[in-house]
């Protein structure tokens, strides 16, 4: 592995049905499956995934920003889908980033947002593994 800037700890236990905790207690969460019961008070891993690549993908987006001197607000909400797998009969994953720039033009968004998916770490980590769509909007 590179130079470790730093490491993040969670455990979880029970599956799609148990809990998860950060180490630090931040993150102290009962986790549901949807599915069974859509009603359910909980999270679960697709949302606390789409959590933390929202997140990401919005540092990445305001770097290249930046980088290049362009002054823009940005929002950042990715939809995970979970989704059956046609080729092995399980399940996989699906995200759609949906991009909201103030600042640029919708073409300078646009470009902006492919750029952040190059260099984003969890664009990087899901490249060629899972679906990722990219829908961007100047507002």
């Amino acid at each position: 592995m590179s130079d470790v800037l730093f490491t993040a700890h969670a455990t979880a236990k029970g599956g799609r049905n148990g809990h998860v905790k950060s180490d630090d207690g931040l993150i102290d969460l009962d986790l549901v499956n949807p599915k069974d019961d859509p009603n359910a008070k909980g999270s679960n891993p697709e949302q606390l995934f789409a959590a933390g690549y929202s997140a990401c993908f919005d540092g990445a987006l305001n770097l290249v920003a930046r980088k290049q001197k362009k002054d823009i607000d940005s929002t950042i909400t990715a939809d995970v889908d979970f989704l059956k797998d046609e080729e092995d009969n399980g399940f996989k994953i699906g995200v759609t980033l949906h991009a909201e720039i103030k600042g640029v033009s919708q073409e300078e968004a646009e470009e902006l947002v492919e750029q952040a998916h190059k260099v984003c770490p969890y664009s990087k980590a899901t490249r060629g593994n899972i679906d990722v769509k990219l829908n961007t909007k100047a507002v």
